[in-house]
Formats: C-alpha cells, sequence, structure tokens
C-alpha cells in the first residue's frame, strides 16, 4: 500500500455562524475484506491533541501495510472544541452553548436489541451481525435527517461521527487528561484484549451506557448478546471499542505518538486487521482496576498545590502527595499543609493547574489494584 491509497474525505456536521460548512476530515484505508474494520478517531476534547500526532504515525506506517480490515482514521473530531480557546488555553471539553461534556452526546437506543433479536432470531449469526450494523446506522440516519431545529451542535457532530464507528467492529477514541499517565479504559468482557495494548494501566468498565463514544459503540452489541442470551442463544459481544488515554493534554510529542501507533498496531495485528505485519505487544505487567475502584480524590481546602506523587507510580496509604501553600495565612496558621491518600494506590492523573479551590479534583486512583 503507498500513500496515494490513503482516501480522504472531508464530511460536513454542521454550519458556522457565516453559514459556512462545518467540516472534519476522514481519512480510509482498503483492506482485502477478510478482516474487521476499524474506526479511529482523535481531540474530541479540544486540548486533547496526542491523538492527532498519533493518527499521523499511524497513516505514516499504515501505507506500507497489507490490510485486510478497512481502517477509517478522523483527526480534529471536534473543529469546535479545537479551536475553542481562552489566552494560551485550549479548553473544549464542554459545548460553551450547553455545558455538555462533548464526549457524552452519542446515542443508544435501548429498545434496538432486543426488536432485532427478536426479528432475526432464527438467523445465523453472521446474518444478524450485519442486520444489526444496518439497523445501528439506520437509526442514526433517523436522528441526523429529522427536523433541523430538534439536534444541538454538539449531538449533531457526535451522530456524524457515531454513524462512521457504527460501520466498524473496532473503534479506538483517542483521549488524554489533563497531567496524566498513559491508561486504557477497557469493557470489562475484553479484558483480554487489554494486553495487546503497550499501556501499563488499564481501567475495566462495566456495560453501562454513559454518553461516550466507547460505550455507544460496545453496549448495543453486548445487550444483543444479552437480549440473544434470554433465547438460550450464544452470541458473542462483536465489537470492542476503547478509550485509549495518551497522557497529558496541550501538547504532542511525535516521538511518543510513534510509540502509541505502535502500541495499537499491535493489538490490530492481533485482532488480524494486518497482513504478515511485525507487532507485538512489549513485555510489561499491567495493573488494573475495576472502574468502582477508580477514585477521584478533592481538595479538601483552597491554596497553591505542589503535587508529589508520581503519574504511574505506586503509593503506600499515608504517603504525602501533594503539599498545599496558604500564603494569606502565614501568620495565623502553618502555610503550607501535606496532603495524604488513606489507601494504597496508583496516582493516574492530576489537575493540570497548581491554583485550585477547597473541591478541585486534584488526582484520580487506581484503588484495589491487581495484575492482568
Amino acid at each position: 500500500m503507498s500513500k496515494e491509497l490513503i482516501s480522504q474525505e472531508n464530511i460536513v456536521v454542521g454550519e458556522i455562524a457565516n453559514g459556512l460548512p462545518l467540516t472534519i476530515p476522514v481519512y480510509r484505508l482498503k483492506g482485502d475484506g477478510t478482516g474487521p474494520n476499524v474506526y479511529i478517531q482523535a481531540n474530541m476534547h479540544g486540548a486533547e491533541v496526542q491523538g492527532n500526532a498519533v493518527i499521523y504515525q499511524l497513516l505514516e506506517q499504515l501505507k506500507s501495510l497489507k490490510l485486510r480490515g478497512d481502517i477509517t482514521l478522523v483527526p480534529y473530531a471536534n473543529p469546535i472544541g479545537c479551536n475553542q480557546k481562552s489566552g494560551e488555553f485550549t479548553l473544549g471539553r464542554f459545548d460553551p452553548i450547553t455545558g455538555t461534556n462533548w464526549n457524552r452526546m452519542y446515542r443508544f437506543n435501548k429498545a434496538l436489541p432486543s426488536q432485532i433479536a427478536e426479528q432475526h432470531k432464527d438467523c445465523d449469526d453472521a446474518t444478524l451481525k450485519a442486520a444489526f450494523k444496518q439497523a445501528l446506522v439506520a437509526d442514526i440516519d433517523s436522528q441526523l435527517t429529522g427536523p433541523d431545529y430538534s439536534l444541538p451542535t454538539g449531538k449533531r457532530i457526535a451522530l456524524n461521527l457515531q454513524k462512521l464507528a457504527h460501520q466498524a467492529d473496532i473503534v479506538l477514541d483517542l483521549h488524554t487528561g489533563p497531567i496524566s499517565s498513559k491508561h486504557l479504559y477497557c469493557p470489562e468482557y475484553a479484558k483480554d484484549s487489554a494486553s495487546y495494548f503497550n499501556i501499563e494501566h488499564v481501567l475495566l468498565i462495566p456495560s453501562d451506557f454513559d454518553g461516550a463514544m466507547d460505550e455507544a459503540s460496545f453496549c448495543p452489541w453486548w445487550s444483543l448478546s444479552e437480549e440473544l442470551g434470554k433465547q438460550g442463544r450464544e452470541f458473542a459481544v462483536q465489537v470492542e471499542a476503547f478509550t485509549v488515554e495518551l497522557g497529558s493534554q496541550e501538547k504532542i510529542d511525535l516521538s511518543a505518538a510513534h510509540e502509541d501507533a505502535n502500541s495499537i498496531l499491535s493489538y490490530l495485528n492481533h485482532k488480524e486487521v494486518l497482513v504478515d505485519a511485525a507487532y507485538h505487544p512489549k513485555a510489561m505487567t499491567r495493573y488494573a482496576c475495576m472502574l468502582e475502584d477508580y477514585v477521584a480524590y478533592y481538595a479538601p481546602m483552597g491554596g497553591m498545590v505542589e503535587y508529589l506523587a508520581p503519574l504511574g507510580g505506586h503509593i503506600k496509604a499515608g504517603e504525602p502527595i501533594a503539599h498545599i501553600l496558604r500564603m494569606e495565612r502565614y501568620l495565623s496558621e502553618q502555610p503550607l499543609q501535606t496532603l495524604s491518600f488513606d489507601k494504597d494506590a496508583i496516582a493516574i492523573l492530576h489537575f493540570a493547574s497548581a491554583s485550585v479551590n477547597q473541591g478541585t479534583e486534584l488526582y484520580k486512583f487506581f484503588t484495589n489494584v491487581f495484575e492482568l
């Protein structure tokens, strides 16, 4: 495959205030039709730009590889978010009009799995899979072709992206944290696949839907599997979807992006998307926790924070995790306070600023950690 075999389409996802179209770039590579199809997007949140560098590095390698499955890649998935600036900082986590998280606007029609399970109960697995994919895309089309006044800006963008994702068997949504270590949001049923990414920290999530792209991609298939199980039929979940957290926001690192691309290609090679490719997971210990054990630590007081817990590092209960400096109270109290956490944990991410109010989310910790 060469660069000339990569196609580009700019799809319209809305209009801006001067009436001009709002577009996103979509890159496609064709496989030979014998492997699963893949959808990868990046930069749904404005400051989370590293995924664009990873897509660049993926394209640089994919153009010289043979593919079994089709691959669709979407950088700049949210053109409003990545241009949403305040001074030198990128905002773009929330729709500025509605306040809704850009990554919580995807759709899950909970009635669809039971309908398809009943209508196609006598079909073979391949026919059933094709019918459900078609139904998922048609459901999104029904929303996009409804009255123009019924869709907020963010919802329209999300539905256009979701329509692309529903045509794939593997969905990867590339994100970053504020100041963060790399970690993977992995559905519990797909935990074996986590070992094929070169990511040390894995967060196992249930099949509940909370509006995110990964959930919008796998929850319908999980529900279909459960509905068919009620009929006494075993039907594996047909789609794997992950949120891949690539580190910290507001920067790109092309060297790290090359490593992240290799990580993704290792997983895709395992899933037989690639033909005779030499991508394999690195030997490493992978640590996991359940979503219910992913703990937010909120600032117990306001002040200026020195973050002490090393990201990705294991901390012991009672160890210092931060200093808070409160200079306004220099004469009335101890101005430098030390914070600790009462559990053994792994520090995954922390707030981007040193200036915090009481109640600011300072850290996110893995607790009750186990090896995969």
